[in-house]
């Protein structure tokens, strides 16, 4: 039994981490766990919240993760930087796909991407350190720069340039504490894709300029319209001297609860990360790895097989949204996100309601049409949602619907 002022919860103690208490929840993962909390009170509520595949994984990983789990090989602490056999299998991806010759060395295997995304910035930052990141953007880059004591800069594309940033606004937004410039193509939250030209253009700027690249390419396997996602490295090969490539199995493979990421980069910056990493996690789970080998080194049917589900999905979902009046709807060229700009539906009085911002808007739709989107204040300006496509066929049609009769 506690004595009186000593329960838990009660007792004062010192202040918490300033650092940690100024970090906001994802918002991406507060709206989807909203959503699953009003399922399982039995509301019929369609979540267009989560990135995250509606797919199984495919059958020969799991059988991969099985077998693995037979070997007591596979029970012990391995290298904390990954299992050599995964790594070498990452660096034949790199080349294959980003254009990129790299040693095993320079790549470091983290419990998925965002891991990665943190260590990226925790190598390439010091206090007071500003980082240009193209808006809209992912919810956690911001979050993760803070982390590493630096200071996120926004560069804002609309759709009227298919939220694709250019040199002459970053240069604008650039001061003697750039110190790194965020590159995601294709993108989240938007799912535009630049092309060779635009990613050349931006990799030189930051070349000439000695910044450091952190380039999320955990979407660089889902493209469509014949489009090719261009790696900033393979676009401007010297840039790699002061490029971190991030990416991961999730998306491609729906693998997001394995947990399986990387981080490539020049030896510097993997031996610090490296080390952060020893102390933070040690290795990766043992399991999860061998199902990414078998992932990379496997047959890729299933998961083109994927792409071309999204890719059906994402053209139902920019013709259905594209019927509302008030919505702009640029047609993304990669991942599965669509990024309507709503300004056109704010300050006007649906179901009783005047919504002002894309946060009431969002907060409307839950409640009017059950329907789960996340607003732009959780990628940048307001004005604009975020809907995944990764569902189901039918539910992703339903919820639209549902939308096209609330805006009616």
């Amino acid at each position: 039994m506690h004595e009186a002022g000593y329960a838990f919860g009660v007792t004062e103690h010192a202040p918490l981490s300033r650092k940690l208490s100024a970090i906001a929840e994802s918002a991406t993962l507060k709206v989807d766990a909203k959503a699953k909390a009003l399922k399982a009170q039995g509301k019929p509520v369609i979540s267009y919240a989560a990135g995250e595949p509606d797919f199984a994984t495919p059958q020969f990983i799991v059988d991969a993760a099985a077998d693995a789990l037979r070997d007591p090989k596979n029970f012990r602490y391995t290298p904390a930087a990954g299992l050599p056999e995964l790594r070498q299998a990452i660096a034949a991806k790199t080349l294959r796909d980003s254009g990129l010759a790299v040693d095993p060395a320079q790549v470091i295997v983290t419990n998925g991407g965002k891991q990665a995304v943190y260590e990226a910035f925790q190598a390439v930052l010091n206090p007071g350190d500003e980082v240009l990141l193209p808006a809209p953007y992912w919810t956690t880059y911001p979050e993760a720069i803070r982390l590493a004591d630096g200071i996120p800069v926004d560069v804002f594309a609309g759709a009227d340039q298919h939220y694709k940033v250019t040199v002459e606004q970053l240069e604008a937004a650039r001061t003697d504490k750039t110190t790194a410039l965020v590159f995601v193509s294709p993108s989240n939250p938007t799912g535009s894709v630049y092309t060779a030209e635009e990613t050349r253009a931006l990799g030189q700027w930051a070349l000439e300029h000695g910044i450091w690249v952190i380039t999320d390419e955990i979407y660089q396997n889902l493209v469509y319209d014949g489009v090719k996602a261009t790696s900033i490295v393979e676009a401007v090969p010297e840039l790699a001297a002061q490029t971190i490539l991030v990416n991961g199995v999730a998306k491609t493979y729906a693998m997001t609860g394995w947990r399986l990421g990387w981080m490539v980069g020049p030896a510097d910056a993997i031996k610090v990360a490296a080390n952060l990493q020893s102390h933070l996690c040690s290795n990766v789970n043992n399991i999860a790895q061998r199902a990414a080998i078998a992932a990379l080194h496997g047959p890729q049917d299933e998961s083109e097989a994927f792409r071309q589900a999204f890719d059906r999905r994402r053209k139902l979902i920019v013709g259905e949204l594209s019927k509302i009046e008030g919505v702009t709807v640029p047609t993304p060229q990669g991942a599965f996100y669509v990024y309507p700009d709503v300004r056109g539906l704010l300050n006007r009085e649906w179901a009783g309601t005047t919504p002002t911002t894309s946060l009431e808007l969002a907060d409307l739709i839950l409640d009017a049409a059950e329907v789960a989107v996340v607003p732009g204040e959780a990628f940048g300006p307001s004005g604009y949602l975020r809907l995944s496509y990764a569902l189901g066929d039918d539910q992703l049609r339903e919820g639209i619907q549902r939308l096209q009769r609330l805006f009616a």
